[in-house]
């Protein structure tokens, strides 16, 4: 099965299957069935970042450096969970001004500079093209690995032809295949719909790969991961490799690969195409925020096992081809296979998005300014320019590829897989400046950005490109220890002075604080353009709602003028799709701003901002608005909207002021209802004895010649009757009391045992006199607590008395307990009665209210008493920070009420 034969027909058929989905994704797109509308494809497509560095290179990096390669996935993590802040504007900007690559971003942000525009595209060819050839090495070195195993595949590679190379042809396929998916349309920033749809499958096939081939080394090969760890456990020297000290560079090289991770992220060409190009909604990004993390996640879970596993055993001294060699290695044959088909897929997909990223570059931002400004394109003919710049687009593809394959050729040697990467991350990172400062500061001008790429690409190049050279021995490698010329301070690896950091960080540290100081520092001392001033704003306020650019530009042209640099330049369906709703037959009225807005965005869209404004420029008399008319137009939206703003705040506190007054409304309407039940209650219960008083007085006034005996009968019944007033009165000032918090307590330390022993003796004659049979079970010898002694004898003595009325006619029996619970104590009253409902037990504590059916819903008579009583008792102890509730009653199988008090802090 691993014949070469058998491995070419593998990689080519699944190459062939590439050509298949993306054919099949565009089929759809022209259906109106597009599934990258699918915010999963967009997360998929952005797993793009993982290339075959992490396919193999990551094993790698983890068997030499331990934990480090996590770094280059945290930065990306870091980088999604900031979407809605930095990505989401980046989006919005790209639609906004139609950009086609990040050298069109930040040509587009500095007055569409031509020459910045050019400079990026420069910057980002010289810098990814190390990173194009290490897909190509990965390539060769797996197919050698899968031929050659257990043999070394180097020197036969080394005297291989560029014919006799497998990458060689990989490139040249996937070039047709770019062509045919990528340079489809004339506008760079419609989607390549197919190419998505590719790269979306890639990402699961590699996923896929990467975890059998890591579940097969941990339980395969090993019995679980506690298998493995004790074995490496038993390996002098290995354990140390999971630790932080492996780390190059220390903590500095952790926050600098860190930092490098982010910024590369942002300003990969490819991540730039998939992440804001290819965006159709930027919605998508609230999933890919968590999608796409879990994704690095799951690639990497098996990559220190692997790494391990390879150190371990007889995987070979390469740790790059770890994932090949472990399967190899135990003799099995399909494995190897999948592992292959998943490094290729990483591979491509890596390079298919990376040259439809340079090669629009290439045609919008070096070729095409050229060709205006020299004069070289096709004078007539309707639509003569597209089939120039879809030419260009093809011939940068091949070229871009073969560029890619030279590198790999002459100095991939040089190298590592990751190594390699991180040169070209650090070349990608020098446009972070100008692209982050630029979007959210707006003095940032063309001559502090161009300055500032070109110090940091050159700072870049010295400390890590030319490096590269002379380690592959195209140079003399003497002055990396010696400096040029004999100067020290300026060692690539050691730029003035700074030595013992890692080589990534300190090349990133020096190109950053050269790029970041150039672009502040001649910002601050130079002007910008009218143009700039009016990018500027757009970029800075692009989150800013209903902006309208097309009244940015006050120039006048006619309408027939546009439509022929439209027509000869986009050729006859874009121009009428631009000018759809506009009157044909009326080609000298002067074209509205609108118009001439849409002409350009169309325009950028197919060869770039800087080129667009050159043909507008040649058509339309009248300049861009200057920094005051369109901070202007800003600040009379953001007065309509902050307006707006306020009319809807001021409109939710009405509702909700409106809401508050409907509950006070509905609470005094339920306070007014208590009051009057209120009142009617106390009258009725003030007008009980005062009826009997009166009844009696008047028996007494009338009958004169009343028997001793029946008038002192009388007399009692009057006293009585007053001293049950007197006591419905104080209780109802001791309820008002309460509830208005005016009660006047004492608290005092005092023994609740002793306290409770008063109250059963005060109540105890008047519970013989009525039967009841009086229990007393206080477990503690004493109970201090915190409380206004006369008050609580008072709820303790009616709790008794309500105990006794409500205990069993026949057999009454009234039980009082103590005892400790947790921090405080319980006091418990029990009675042998029917009990209280569950539904009845918290409104027994209403003001008023009296039982009126037992248990089994007899009803049972009205019990003397003013229905005060509990909820008095309940207002003392909460007072004094306790609890009082009913429950059933654990001994006499009644009602039992439950008083609990906190303990009394020591003495």
């Amino acid at each position: 099965m691993r014949s070469e034969l058998t491995l070419l027909a593998i990689a080519f058929g699944y190459l062939a299957l590439l050509f298949v989905i993306a054919a099949w994704g565009d089929r759809r797109a022209e259906q109106g069935r597009s599934i990258i509308g699918s915010p999963t494809i967009y997360a998929l497509s952005i797993a793009v970042y993982c290339t075959a560095w992490t396919f193999y290179g990551s094993v790698g990096r983890a068997a030499e450096t331990g934990p480090s390669f996590l770094l280059i996935y945290l930065g990306p993590t870091l980088a999604m969970l900031m979407a809605p802040f930095v990505i989401r504007k980046m989006v919005r900007i790209a639609r906004a001004q139609r950009i086609t690559s990040i050298a069109d971003f930040i040509s587009a942000r500095y007055g569409k500079s031509a020459g910045l525009g050019a400079l990026v595209a420069l910057i980002a060819l010289i810098g990814i093209t190390p990173y194009i050839a290490l897909q190509l090495k990965a390539i060769t070195l797996s197919h050698a690995v899968l031929v050659d195993y257990p043999l070394t595949a180097g020197d036969r590679l080394d005297a291989a032809p560029f014919w006799a190379d497998k990458s060689f042809w990989v490139a040249m396929v996937l070039a047709v295949f770019i062509i045919l998916f990528g340079t489809r349309h004339l506008d760079a920033s419609e989607r390549h719909e197919g190419m998505v749809a590719a790269i979306a499958f890639e990402s699961l096939v590699k996923l896929a790969a990467f975890l059998a081939v890591g579940a097969f080394t941990v339980f395969v090969l090993y019995q679980g991961p506690g298998d493995l760890f004790a074995r490496v456990g038993e390996t002098p020297g290995l354990a140390e490799l999971l630790s932080l000290d492996a780390v190059p560079g220390g903590a500095l090289g952790w926050i600098g690969t860190l930092v490098l991770a982010f910024l590369a992220f942002l300003t990969l060409p490819r991540q730039f195409q998939v992440l804001v190009v290819e965006n159709v909604d930027e919605r998508h990004l609230r999933r890919a925020t968590w999608l796409f993390p879990l994704y690095l996640l799951a690639i990497n879970l098996f990559v220190i096992p692997i790494a391990l596993a390879g150190l371990l055993g007889e995987a070979g001294s390469d740790p790059d081809s770890f994932v090949l060699t472990l399967p190899l290695a135990a003799g099995v044959e399909g494995l190897p296979v999948l592992v292959f088909i998943g490094g290729l897929s990483a591979a491509t997909g890596m390079m298919i998005v990376e040259t439809i990223a340079l090669s629009t570059m290439v045609s919008n931002q070096l070729v095409m300014p050229l060709l205006l400004r020299t004069g070289r394109l096709p004078r007539r003919g309707q639509g003569a320019l597209a089939g120039w710049v879809l030419g260009i687009r093809r011939l940068a593809i091949l070229a871009i590829l073969l560029l890619g394959y030279g590198y790999h050729a002459l100095v991939g040697d040089a190298y590592s897989l990751v190594t390699i990467g991180l040169v070209s991350f650090a070349a990608a990172a020098q446009f972070a400046p100008a692209l982050l400062i630029g979007m959210y500061w707006r003095g940032a001008n063309r001559l502090g950005a161009g300055l500032g790429l070109v110090g940091g690409f050159a700072v870049w190049a010295w400390t890590l490109l030319i490096p590269g050279f002379a380690q592959s021995g195209w140079l003399d490698a003497g002055f990396l220890v010696r400096g040029p010329f004999g100067l020290e301070w300026l060692r690539p690896y050691a730029l003035f002075g700074l030595e013992g950091w890692d080589i990534y960080t300190h090349a990133l540290l020096w190109s950053l604080a050269v790029n970041a100081g150039l672009l502040v520092g001649v910002s601050l001392f130079s002007r910008q353009s009218a143009l700039e001033q009016t990018q500027a704003a757009l970029f800075t306020q692009a989150l800013h709602p209903r902006l309208d650019q097309a009244s940015l530009w006050p120039g006048q042209t006619p309408r027939g003028e546009l439509r022929a640099l439209l027509d000869r330049y986009l050729g006859a369906a874009a121009t009428a799709r631009v000018f759809a709703g506009e009157d044909a037959q009326d080609d000298d009225r002067p074209a509205p701003a609108a118009l001439v807005a849409r002409a350009e965005q169309a325009l950028a869209g197919a060869l770039g901002n800087a080129s667009a404004r050159v043909l507008i420029d040649s058509v339309v008399r009248g300049e861009a608005l200057d920094l005051d008319a369109i901070l202007s137009i800003l600040d009379t939206t953001s007065e309509t909207l902050e307006m707006n703003r306020r009319l809807e705040q001021k409109s939710r506190e009405l509702e909700r002021i409106g809401a508050e007054l409907r509950d006070a409304n509905e609470r005094l309407r339920e306070l007014d209802r208590l009051k009057d039940e209120f009142v009617a209650m106390v009258s009725h219960e003030l007008r009980t004895p005062l009826t009997s008083i009166r009844a009696f007085a008047e028996i007494l006034r009338d009958n004169r010649e009343l028997p001793l005996d029946k008038r002192e009968h009388f007399l009692d019944v009057v006293v009585r009757e007053s001293q049950r007033l007197s006591r419905l009165i104080e209780e109802i000032l001791d309820l008002a009391r309460l509830e208005s918090g005016r009660l006047t307590l004492h608290p005092e330390r005092l023994d609740l045992a002793a306290l409770a022993r008063h109250g059963v003796e005060a109540v105890q004659q008047v519970q013989e006199e009525r039967g009841v049979a009086l229990e007393v079970a206080i477990e503690v010898e004493d109970a201090p607590v915190i409380g206004d002694p006369d008050r609580l004898e008072q709820v303790v003595i009616n709790l008794l008395d309500n105990a006794g009325k409500f205990a069993d006619d026949a057999a009454p029996r009234v039980r009082l307990g103590l005892a400790r619970h947790k921090r405080g104590f319980r006091l418990t009253v029990e009675d042998n009665g029917p009990g209280i409902a569950e539904d009845e037990r918290e409104r027994v504590f209403e003001k008023f209210h009296q039982i009126q059916h037992q248990d089994d819903g007899a009803i049972r008579g009205r019990p003397r008493g003013s229905g005060l009583g509990l909820p008095i008792s309940r207002g003392i102890v909460a007072h004094l920070g306790g609890r009082l509730w009913v429950e059933a009653a654990p001994h006499l199988g009644g009602a039992c009420l439950v008083m609990e008090l906190p303990e009394a802090p020591a003495e």
